[in-house]
């Protein structure tokens, strides 16, 4: 039986087109290896959203290669889009495919067999109009699930390559994303985050349909518990969202909503399609919908030009607005984007500085946000046991608090009552109430 190992680099995105690639190989007889192991076909899968994930992603390729050097070498993903050249330089590297034509990797791997020759199969991602569907029907990991709903994003943020990696916004058809909900639900998962590349612009690109539209149809599927959105622009979150968001009972009061700056002239150096006046507004109406509502969010500081009052601008925009937990990173110049032939750049140690001061701030949101639960009864899916504590699992609220509590193997997955005890960041004690599909047996017993 030949073997396959896999390795991901970056996004959640990622991550799902690995699981699917690996359908792929399983449907053609592969045994599926750890990847410091020795296997017959290697599987990179590549970041490019910074010049450390080139980086990384060519330290993992060389690894693979020494690990095996008869083995066949396969790169995808992101940084296969966009470098295709300087991965082939790479010795030993065998076929690289980019974020398209990943069904094609099987028939790839048999041509190299019989040519022995390099294969790059990567196209002007540029030029693609059609979502590449690729179907996950459950996942090696057993409590979440991702769905990806679309692809490539039209944005073109100063600072992003994404765009020329991804191509341009493709969402997947509503009917396919349906059916593969309804598989994830019958393989056993209760929450399904809807993933993508600029995820809330889901349908941007359709004829008369739209997030929200999609929404209301994953709404309906019975025995699906949670709805989580893996990210969203401001500019996105539509009255029509909050109107589908209000009426649900699915949609997790947990929302990530990229900020990147608080600073009105910062977000037009940046190019993003928002200023603070509206995304203040937007975060005031989803509150009103959706009461103790986490909004997590993601800044970059230091961005070219960014003065100490432009810095305060956004430190202040988050206080004020109360974020539940940020994801801070120091601007980092990415070749090839605008941002990184900027002048004014801001220094190193300024940039650090900054970091730390809203890592600071994100830490006492944090902490304020997760306070508000204590004493209460939420409801968590197990995902892991604890490594510190035996006959301790960990997992996560609706609302995006972790939470570890005393349970058992048989309760990973499921939805289950707990009570905050004792309240904290990063992690929440809790104790078991009681597994929440035990409430259908009272019922029918109750009958």
């Amino acid at each position: 039986m030949p073997s396959v190992a896999f390795h991901t680099l970056g996004c959640k995105v990622n991550h799902y087109e690995t699981e699917a690639i690996w359908q792929l190989f399983q449907q053609n007889g592969y045994e599926k290896k750890e990847f410091e192991t020795i296997a017959d076909v290697y599987v990179i899968n590549t970041c490019t959203v910074t010049n450390t994930g080139d980086k990384k992603s060519r330290q993992v390729i060389r690894r693979a290669i020494r690990r095996n050097p008869d083995a066949v070498i396969c790169v995808t993903g992101c940084y296969a889009q966009t470098s295709p050249a300087e991965i082939l330089d790479i010795p030993g590297v065998d076929i690289v495919v980019g974020t398209q034509d990943r069904t094609k990797m099987l028939d790839y791997i048999a041509q190299y067999k019989n040519e022995r020759q390099p294969i790059n199969a990567v196209g002007n991602i540029m030029k693609t109009r059609v979502y590449e569907e690729l179907d996950v029907p459950a996942f090696t990991d057993r409590t979440r699930a991702s769905l990806k709903i679309q692809e490539g994003c039209n944005n073109f943020c100063t600072f992003c390559i994404i765009p020329w990696a991804r191509g341009l916004m493709r969402s997947r058809d509503p009917k396919d994303v349906i059916k593969q909900a309804s598989q994830l639900v019958e393989a056993g998962y209760k929450e399904i985050v809807l993933t993508g590349i600029h995820t809330g612009g889901y349908g941007e690109d359709m004829k008369d349909y739209s997030l929200a539209r999609l929404l209301q149809e994953l709404e309906k599927v019975s025995e699906l518990k949670r709805i989580r959105i893996s990210s969203i622009e401001a500019s996105q979150i539509s009255d029509e969202v909050i109107k589908v968001i209000n009426a649900s009972d699915k949609i997790v009061r947990h929302l990530h909503i990229p900020l990147q700056s608080g600073s009105d002239t910062v977000l037009k150096r940046m190019r993003r399609k928002y200023t603070m006046d509206f995304f203040g507004e937007r975060l005031d109406r989803l509150k009103e919908a959706l009461p103790d509502l986490a909004v997590t969010s993601d800044v970059i500081v230091g961005f070219p030009g960014e003065t100490a009052e432009e810095f305060q601008e956004t430190y202040d925009f988050i206080a004020k607005h109360k974020f539940s937990e940020l994801h801070v990173f120091p601007f980092s110049k990415r070749t090839g984007t605008p941002a990184a032939r900027m002048e004014d750049q801001v220094g190193e140690d300024v940039k650090t500085e900054r970091v730390h001061k809203l890592i600071e701030l994100s830490n006492q949101l944090a902490k304020e946000y997760a306070s508000k639960f204590e004493a209460e009864v939420l409801e968590v899916i197990p995902e892991d046991r604890d490594d510190q504590e035996e006959g301790h699992y960990i997992g996560y609220t609706d609302n995006y608090l972790k939470v570890k509590f005393p349970a058992s193997d048989d309760m990973i997955g499921k939805l289950v009552k707990v009570k905050i005890i004792k309240s904290g960041y990063p992690i929440n004690s809790g104790e078991f109430v009681r597994v929440v599909e035990d409430d259908v047996h009272e019922k029918v017993l109750n009958s």
